[in-house]
């Protein structure tokens, strides 16, 4: 069974994130296949792919390598997030569906408590749950796939610590549900723009010597059980 592409890729970059694959680090054809248990053609695909999202660079007489990006590019994105969230706000007021109203509201209610309770781990994974669930409530597959992209290579460059007002935070997730609940897309883009800007202080630039440190052994198993039949 033919593992397709997509999937090569997912696991590639999740590595890459991870600190699995160090920037600057050489990623062979041979040796993808070898560590993934596929041909050569789904990591080609999966290689081409990632450079275009700015995880991958192809060097001469090295080939493709783990992109190295400047503090100045990791700076851009977080920026460019601040610009882009808001719109995603604004849109989801207008075409959200009740299904989507729902989970974000469980989603708030879910942090909150969280919250109150001090659960950082948990938070870490609700905001990401909140925010990937906003933006596909605005109902625009580009600007979703953008913010996914941007949220995947954030994680990649930046350490994000615990937020010092937890509580605060989920208030404000609150209060972004509630606008896009009643249709204001102003006010939602408002309050997310504000969210957005308080965000970007628990950032901390990953440095790369610090990361070389990460474990390097785990393994992702693209194929899959049903796979291996």
């Amino acid at each position: 069974m033919r593992i397709p592409a997509q999937s090569v890729c997912t696991a590639i970059r999740d590595d890459i994130v991870s600190g699995v694959f160090q920037r600057g680090s050489r990623l062979t054809e041979e040796l993808l296949a070898r560590r993934y248990g596929v041909s050569r053609v789904p990591v080609r695909e999966a290689l081409r792919t990632l450079e275009s999202e700015g995880f991958v660079t192809t060097r001469r007489h090295a080939g493709a390598c783990v992109a190295e990006p400047t503090e100045q590019e990791a700076a851009d994105l977080l920026e460019v997030r601040t610009l882009l969230e808001p719109l995603s706000a604004a849109r989801a007021a207008q075409r959200r569906t009740d299904a989507h109203l729902k989970v974000l509201r469980g989603l708030v209610r879910l942090g909150q408590e969280r919250a109150r309770r001090g659960e950082g781990e948990d938070l870490r994974s609700l905001g990401g749950w909140f925010h990937e669930t906003l933006a596909q409530a605005s109902g625009s597959p580009g600007l979703t796939a953008l913010l996914t992209q941007l949220r995947h290579k954030i994680a990649w460059m930046y350490a994000v610590e615990q937020h010092a007002r937890p509580v605060e935070s989920w208030a404000e997730h609150g209060a972004i549900v509630d606008a896009v609940a009643r249709g204001d897309a102003e006010r939602a883009r408002s309050l997310m723009a504000l969210h957005a800007e308080r965000a970007v202080a628990v950032h901390r630039l990953r440095q790369p010597d610090r990361d070389r440190e990460r474990v390097r052994t785990s393994q992702h198993a693209v194929n899959t059980a049903s796979g291996r039949h």
